[in-house]
């Protein structure tokens, strides 16, 4: 690796760096569509369950996870238990371990602090826009600022949204239905993703299950669905997949 790519700021000096950043904003881009109003709902949903916008903001700039954090506030509002909230915004996080395994072999040879900053950038919409950009582009030394591109929009497009979301979200007409929005930023990150019949079989088991469990209280279906589609995900790669 080239010593000029160790430093995560450092960009100035090395056009091949700058080229990937910009080529990662680009990718970013057009998922921002779904990001911007995902959270705009998400500010609203935080103080309807009677956050503080100062709480609601720092999540989104900590956190970083659109869906963990909707989640929580919708448990939050219902008074869940603090057992079940931290089970299940755990397990709707989980996929990051995936997203971190899939992309390990590719930011093996960075030094921490590159790899501490991806890892905490490493969303949905960033490992989507990213990982073709890994699995089939050159291997260039420059090319985890690609990710650092995809990243740090999808950061931007979703603190900024929040922000306005808890500042001027009560304006907006429930007519306008921006909470549809949320499904569809991840039915779009699923068809972008699904490639094996593994992955084929664990979305339609886990949208099954999902579908057949909400009436447990709590939302534990979120829970049961997750686990069902990685069980059936697992077991259908390890005898389909492999063969």
């Amino acid at each position: 690796m080239n010593s000029a790519s160790n430093d995560p700021i450092d960009s100035s000096a090395i056009p091949g760096a700058r080229a990937e950043f910009l080529a990662g904003v680009r990718a970013e881009m057009p998922l921002l569509l779904g990001i911007v109003p995902f959270g705009l709902i998400y500010g609203v949903l935080g103080l309807a369950a009677g956050l503080p916008g100062w709480a609601i903001v720092a999540m989104s700039v900590i956190v970083l996870g659109g869906s963990s954090q909707v989640v929580f506030v919708q448990l939050w509002a219902v008074a869940t238990p603090f057992s079940v909230i931290g089970a299940t915004v755990g397990v709707v996080n989980l996929r990051h371990l995936l997203y971190s395994a899939d992309m390990a072999p590719y930011l093996s040879s960075l030094p921490w602090r590159w790899k501490w900053l991806l890892s905490y950038l490493l969303t949905d919409e960033a490992y989507m826009a990213a990982v073709r950009r890994f699995r089939d582009g050159p291997a260039t030394a420059y090319r985890h600022w690609f990710l650092l591109g995809t990243g740090a929009t999808l950061w931007t497009g979703w603190v900024i949204s929040t922000f306005v979301g808890v500042f001027v979200g009560r304006a907006i007409p429930a007519s306008w239905s921006l909470e549809f929005s949320i499904a569809l930023t991840f039915i779009a990150l699923l068809v972008m993703s699904v490639r094996r019949k593994s992955e084929i079989c664990a979305a339609l088991a886990s949208g099954a299950a999902a579908l057949a469990l909400q009436s447990l209280p709590h939302k534990l279906w979120i829970l049961a669905a997750a686990a069902i589609g990685m069980a059936v995900g697992l077991v259908v790669h390890r005898w389909w997949d492999e063969k």
